[in-house]
């Protein structure tokens, strides 16, 4: 089951920063990245966020969350995080489809590390296009993909 999210409750804030915790260890490790900023964002900023965050439900363990922002022009997919005792089964997936069905947005646009091959399968089999690519600060490779909506139509 995929429900929003109330991130301004402080025990719901906790749970999902901890599975952007366990999510992002793992893409930093993937990445090779030393200093990974994901992994550095503090309990408030997800209490604070103008984000919205929708979260997929194993029974009663939050096992994904997705975090989008919503734009006049596109919809930026900020985040998209599994629980890893949860990889591989088709959870990211179910966030993605909820989000580009669930939205009116003609544009959903995402950036991932260039290394993190899953991530960037799963856009690119939900019809995201490669737009550019450049390096961190940080010493990561980064990848910005867009997809419209009439592609995302077409696969469907």
């Amino acid at each position: 089951m995929i429900k929003r999210l109330e991130h301004t409750d402080l025990e719901m804030a906790k749970k999902i920063r901890s599975i952007f915790q366990m999510s992002y260890k793992v893409e930093a490790k993937l990445l090779k990245a030393i200093d990974f900023p994901p992994l550095k964002r503090p309990l408030k900023d997800f209490t604070i966020s103008k984000t919205t965050f929708y979260g997929y439900y194993m029974g009663e363990h939050l096992s994904g969350v997705i975090e989008i922002s919503c734009h006049h022009e596109h919809t930026h997919i900020n985040s998209l995080v599994v629980d890893p005792i949860f990889f591989r089964q088709g959870i990211a997936s179910n966030l993605m489809e909820f989000v580009l069905k669930k939205l009116d947005s003609n544009l959903f646009v995402v950036e991932t590390g260039l290394s993190n091959e899953p991530a960037t399968r799963l856009y690119k089999n939900f019809g995201f296009k490669e737009v550019t690519q450049w390096d961190t600060d940080h010493g990561v490779r980064k990848i910005k993909l867009e997809m419209r909506k009439n592609a995302f139509k077409a696969l469907t």
